[in-house]
């Protein structure tokens, strides 16, 4: 399954049911990834990491040792890793919380060992993981506050976040560069408004699939010309 041009993508899991570290190992080995380890919670894989870099953590979204779902994606990320959720379908508050906080996506543990490793790989090239789950956690929470985006706002965040150059983008769209960098600039800024910062070219990606901008475009958006 991985690309033998390419390191192995290095991933480790965290768990507190040893048959699932038992069975992701196998299956991440399978797929020829590089398995860095596995743990019953994120402060043992803190210490079994022991300096060694990590692509990709798969972790459980309800580790009972008290800790807390924003609490463990943090501390995850501060090693240097993407976060992928591994869950029960039904707790989509934690999973909204979890998306919060800064995972890449959620799998559930219902899927095939198949779609968990090409979900694996998917948030290892740094790609956001758009699937129902992510959808399913936004769409039933009611504190959940878009960023109110006219027209052009929305065409420019869909064209950028898409992979297009800022420069290409304002190109399709027949504007200026500046004017391109200006729409870019507020809806940076619109998006901080509404607790939802997105200072990097992935954050906005993440930003636009939340939103429903990607994939495909909203139409009722407001014209803000």
């Amino acid at each position: 399954m991985s690309d033998t041009t390419r390191p192995p993508i290095r991933v480790s899991v965290v768990d507190d049911h040893e048959s699932v570290r038992l069975g992701l190992r196998a299956a991440c080995l399978e797929a020829g990834f590089d398995f860095v380890t596995a743990a019953a919670s994120v402060q043992e894989f803190e210490e079994n990491l022991l300096g060694r870099e990590n692509d990709v953590v798969v972790l459980d979204l309800s580790i009972g040792d008290g800790s807390t779902v924003t609490q463990n994606v943090k501390r995850v990320q501060a090693t240097g890793s993407a976060v992928l959720v591994h869950s029960i379908a039904d707790r989509v508050a934690l999973v909204r919380e979890a998306l919060a906080a800064g995972a890449a996506g959620v799998i559930p543990k219902s899927a095939a060992t198949q779609i968990v490793m090409t979900a694996i790989e998917t948030v290892a090239r740094g790609d956001v993981l758009n699937n129902l789950e992510w959808a399913t956690a936004i769409d039933a929470d009611s504190d959940f506050a878009k960023a109110q985006l006219g027209r052009r706002e929305r065409e420019i965040l869909h064209l950028y976040a898409s992979g297009l150059p800022l420069k290409h983008a304002a190109e399709q769209l027949g504007i200026g560069y500046s004017t391109a960098r200006e729409y870019l600039d507020r809806i940076r800024m619109k998006y901080v408004e509404v607790g939802r910062p997105a200072p990097t070219k992935v954050d906005l990606l993440r930003r636009a699939v939340e939103d429903g901008i990607l994939p495909g475009m909203d139409a009722d958006g407001v014209d803000d010309d």
